[in-house]
């Protein structure tokens, strides 16, 4: 076998890597055009606008209340950053006890409604029975429909079934989602119904095919409507705040306020108790901000 060596004055020309392809870009659109700039420049304004209030609440947050109160617009007090309210929200009450009562009722929630939502989108969707389209009007109608006109009945219908103080009343006025089977529903009437008449020849029922057809054909559109659920009914504070008077069964945000209440106005553990209320909806985000985005985009929640 022959080899093929170098002498010292040939040296050995080693072919560069290809470059990256530029980004392709629309016919007629410049990467850098005046319009694009401007757009972004306004979003970016807009952007700090919404994030300036939240790191003002979370900078309050690390102050001590007399610097809190002092009026003093800088961003760190002047004896320097403390926590000292957050030790003071969670010393004085059952922080604990209601953060599992939020996660418990959240999760109740979310699991309830995504399973009523996602079953009564698939009937208006695939099933024909009599009266279906009107209802589905009521359904429709149901969503303009403030929460708080409905307030009194619900509690007089919780204070019926006694109720009241139990994690039942707290969960049960919360699963109906008028919003989210039409959305469902939307989603669901796109699914090639090809594929659930090859199953059903098959002879899959209706159930196994909404089960093994259907349903994972959904999950992103079930991912979305789960969070935005569950962030729901994580924020939600005027109904556990009617309907729970016994401090073991409140969730975070009314139980919080209680503390904040009993003790008068101090604005550092005010904005301390916005920041540990807001800190497990944040980790929500971090995680699944992809479906989040993705939910928004698509399934009609940024009111598209």
């Amino acid at each position: 076998m022959s080899s093929t060596t170098l002498s010292p004055t040939e040296t050995l020309t080693v072919p560069k890597p290809a470059r990256r392809a530029a980004r392709p870009h629309l016919p007629g659109q410049k990467p850098f055009a005046p319009l694009r700039v401007t757009a972004f420049i306004v979003l970016a304004i807009l952007a700090i606008g919404w994030l300036l209030p939240f790191l003002w609440a979370i900078a309050t947050a690390f102050k001590t209340e007399t610097d809190a109160a002092s009026g003093d617009p800088s961003w760190i007090g002047a004896t320097g950053p403390t926590i000292e309210a957050f030790t003071a929200i969670l010393s004085q009450g059952n922080v604990y006890t209601w953060a599992l009562n939020s996660l418990f009722t959240s999760v109740a929630i979310t699991l309830i409604t995504l399973t009523i939502s996602a079953l009564a989108a698939y009937a208006f969707s695939r099933l024909d029975f009599t009266g279906r389209k009107w209802l589905f009007v009521v359904i429709i109608a149901s969503i303009v429909v403030p929460p708080q006109v409905l307030i009194i009945p619900l509690f007089y219908e919780m204070l019926a079934f006694n109720l009241i103080d139990t994690y039942w009343g707290l969960i049960l006025p919360q699963v109906v989602a008028p919003a989210m089977v039409f959305i469902l529903k939307r989603f669901f009437d796109a699914i090639p119904i090809e594929l659930e008449d090859a199953a059903r020849v098959d002879g899959a029922s209706r159930l196994r095919i909404f089960w093994s057809i259907v349903l994972p054909l959904s999950r992103p559109i079930l991912a979305s409507v789960a969070i935005f659920v569950f962030i729901g009914a994580w924020n939600n504070f005027l109904w556990p705040f009617l309907v729970i008077n016994d401090t073991t069964l409140m969730t975070l945000p009314v139980g919080l306020q209680t503390v904040i209440s009993a003790y008068g106005v101090q604005y550092a553990q005010v904005m301390a108790q916005a920041v540990l209320a807001a800190l497990p909806l944040i980790i929500v985000f971090i995680i699944f901000q992809k479906q989040i985005v993705k939910g928004v985009a698509t399934s009609g929640f940024g009111g598209q």
